[in-house]
């Protein structure tokens, strides 16, 4: 928890230069309260760790940020890392503004091929070629929401292939082309 305070007050620091350079630039997008900051909050299911994090701010991507996000959505089974696709980041961001908020419980971020190889074993649900093996996809649940509605919000966006599974109650996105199942 502290060292989330740290790493949140660090970032708002930066962010707070950044946006200071920013006004001193271009004074017109100052004036004009065009700053878009986006944010996602997480909570992932199987280590309990939780992550609040501002990763995009008017248009550009805060790299120290991406970072926390990869090592919250590691592999939490060989704990390896890998850079998490920042699209599939706009996706839950633009979910999120659509439900009105939420926390995104997280089932499933990054997985290493050995850890997707155990789960095809037992599972005929695991694709072989799985986007989470490239950073590009993400099993999850938001606060507040029926994962029903969750689909259906994520299925109105048109953007990459959407998953639901009722009896894990839990859906799939991924920045693949758009499909569902």
């Amino acid at each position: 928890m502290q060292e989330q305070l740290y790493n949140r007050r660090k970032f708002l620091g930066r962010s707070l230069q950044f946006i200071a350079g920013a006004t001193l630039l271009t004074p017109a997008l100052s004036m004009a309260g065009n700053l878009d900051i986006r944010d996602l909050s997480f909570y992932h299911t199987h280590t309990g760790q939780t992550l609040d994090i501002a990763y995009k701010i008017s248009g550009h991507y805060d790299p120290t940020a991406l970072q926390q996000i990869n090592h919250h959505l590691q592999d939490f089974r060989t704990r390896e890392t890998y850079p998490i696709d920042p699209n599939l980041l706009d996706i839950l961001y633009s979910v999120k503004q659509q439900a009105g908020g939420g926390v995104y419980e997280v089932i499933s971020g990054y997985r290493s091929p050995k850890t997707n190889g155990m789960l095809r074993k037992n599972s005929s649900g695991v694709a072989k070629r799985s986007l989470h093996m490239e950073g590009r996809a993400i099993d999850i649940r938001l606060t507040g929401l029926k994962t029903k509605e969750l689909r259906d919000i994520a299925r109105s966006l048109q953007e990459g292939g959407v998953g639901y599974y009722p009896k894990s109650d839990f859906v799939h996105l991924d920045t693949g082309r758009v499909r569902y199942w």
